[in-house]
């Protein structure tokens, strides 16, 4: 089967913009890849963070992941760092790496306006994303739309090592991305993608108080003041929203009732939390299951980071040789 490569970073709770833009993805995918899924907090170093909960958020982003059905007997589930070839990798990647397709990166110009000093890791983090689906020969790639910058430079990465190290063969396969149908997912306050760190987010494991709690004070249609203005179903995120956790009769019965004024905000919202929590449920009772059981996951993660090191060694061995490396000697 052909394989992918994905990541997601450790930000803790698994949110619905993760489950739609991504994570649904990944569970349909493995059903037909060589699936390798990891929780990626390398990458999450790259900025400020809290080093003493890094750990903690690392495991609930496994259980999430394993509650929305992401399965370890399917795929190859891990944590980043419990590979370091990923590290040795993205070193040896930054020679054949050009600092203006850096530096002109979209993410990296956002992102470093929010610093004083822009620390490096920031700068060559698509570096770490190329070495993370190079060091697997990942054919296929499942992205958002914000990330496609960075796969392309991932590509172009792949075809300077292969032409300077590759001796007239492509050792490894340029990725290919496959784009999510849920391509961005916005968050509670209408404004801004849907992230932790912007608290506009709705847990997948958050109870039904905390969902209804979220959603009643969300951002709707902008023009709609009172509930007798008539509403535009088109530009309100809530009815966004309907259309991936509610039934069609009632996401069309959501745009009648708005154009119409025959509701107010906060009935749509009810609606849509109702059918929300009804969804998540599922995936709620397994995550309960697995943080009762954290032994469990350890092992499910262990064994995927020893799957994954089996490949990543091979690769290494490899690529090392290419590039000229005197190889180690066993001691006797």
């Amino acid at each position: 089967m052909p394989r992918i490569f994905s990541g997601i970073q450790p930000s803790g709770e698994l949110h619905i913009g993760n489950l739609l833009g991504a994570v649904q993805n990944w569970v349909r995918l493995q059903e037909s890849y060589d699936c390798l899924f990891c929780v990626v907090d390398l990458h999450a170093i790259t900025a400020q963070y809290d080093a003493a909960t890094l750990a903690g958020r690392t495991r609930e982003m496994a259980i999430g992941l394993l509650a929305a059905g992401v399965d370890p007997e399917r795929v190859t589930l891990f944590v980043q760092s419990h590979v370091p070839e990923h590290s040795e990798l993205q070193w040896l990647l930054t020679t054949v790496t050009p600092l203006g397709e850096l530096e002109r990166m979209t993410q990296f110009k956002d992102k470093s306006q929010k610093f004083e000093s822009v620390p490096a890791g920031l700068l060559n983090y698509p570096i770490l994303m190329a070495a993370d689906i190079l060091l697997y020969r990942a054919e296929l790639v499942p992205v958002g739309e914000d990330q496609t910058q960075h796969l392309e430079l991932a590509r172009e990465i792949c075809r300077k090592w292969n032409a300077e190290f590759g001796g007239g063969t492509d050792y490894f396969p340029e990725p290919k991305p496959i784009l999510t149908e849920a391509r961005r997912i916005m968050g509670l306050d209408g404004q801004a993608k849907m992230s932790k760190s912007l608290g506009n987010t709705v847990g997948v494991l958050d109870t039904p108080e905390e969902i209804w709690q979220k959603l009643r004070p969300a951002v709707t249609d902008p023009a709609r003041v009172r509930k007798t203005d008539p509403g535009h179903p088109e530009v309100c995120n809530i009815y966004s929203l309907h259309q991936y956790f509610s039934p069609p009769a009632t996401v069309e019965l959501v745009a009648e009732n708005c154009r119409g004024a025959k509701w107010g905000c906060i009935e749509c919202k009810r609606v849509l939390a109702d059918n929300m929590i009804a969804a998540l449920a599922p995936m709620r009772e397994r995550a309960l299951a697995l943080r009762a059981d954290p032994a469990r996951v350890d092992r499910i993660l262990a064994d995927g980071a020893s799957r994954a090191r089996r490949i990543a060694r091979e690769t290494m061995r490899e690529v090392r040789d290419r590039m000229g490396f005197l190889p180690a000697k066993r001691e006797a």
